[in-house]
């Protein structure tokens, strides 16, 4: 009988660390997104101010194409017109998705910080979630391929060409980045 009550104990026990470990990770998940939304220190005037035209950063967010870039690949000011509206169309369509992806989130907060947490529940949550995420995805590709259909054929190598040598020196600076000292406090 002794025997019996402490597995039960101990499987209840296994479920609430489970269960608390869940919401842990789903807290510890939204804070991220939330400091990740805020601006770096140092971050100031066109810097803060492109951060924002992006959309909502990594909540599904469209990033419009630099205007340096459209100028180094030669885009005319009618090109620039056009992927500015693609942009800011799908933007515009992307945070209206947000709200109802950040629903769903608030839900599935709620249901795991429940005391009996109902597993069906959860999943068929899961299933709406992803199902607002495949909406958001096929948004922004419909919107990258609309750019690119803006651009000629020698204009998309170009900017392939820039945005793979953007994406190397930000691998080098997190690289640089990581293996720096900490420098003490005090």
């Amino acid at each position: 009988m002794i025997r019996s009550m402490s597995l039960t104990t101990g499987r209840q026990g296994a479920f609430f660390k489970l269960a608390a470990g869940a919401v842990l990770l789903a807290a510890g998940a939204l804070s991220i997104g939330q400091a990740q939304a805020q601006p770096q220190p140092g971050m100031a005037g066109p810097q803060h101010a492109a951060m924002h035209r992006m959309g909502p950063g990594l909540h599904g967010g469209l990033p419009m194409l630099p205007e340096r870039m459209l100028d180094a690949v030669g885009a005319s000011a009618e090109q620039k017109a056009k992927l500015r509206e693609i942009f800011k169309t799908a933007g515009d369509d992307l945070r209206a998705q947000h709200e109802s992806r950040r629903a769903l989130h608030e839900q599935m907060m709620k249901l795991l910080a429940a005391p009996q947490v109902d597993g069906a529940a959860a999943e068929a949550l899961r299933q709406k979630q992803l199902a607002a995420h495949d909406v958001a995805s096929k948004r922004q590709l419909q919107a990258m391929l609309d750019a690119q259909a803006v651009l000629t054929p020698e204009q998309r190598a170009k900017l392939a060409e820039r945005m793979a040598e953007r994406q190397q020196r930000m691998h080098e600076r997190m690289q640089r980045h990581e293996h720096r000292a900490p420098t003490p406090k005090g």
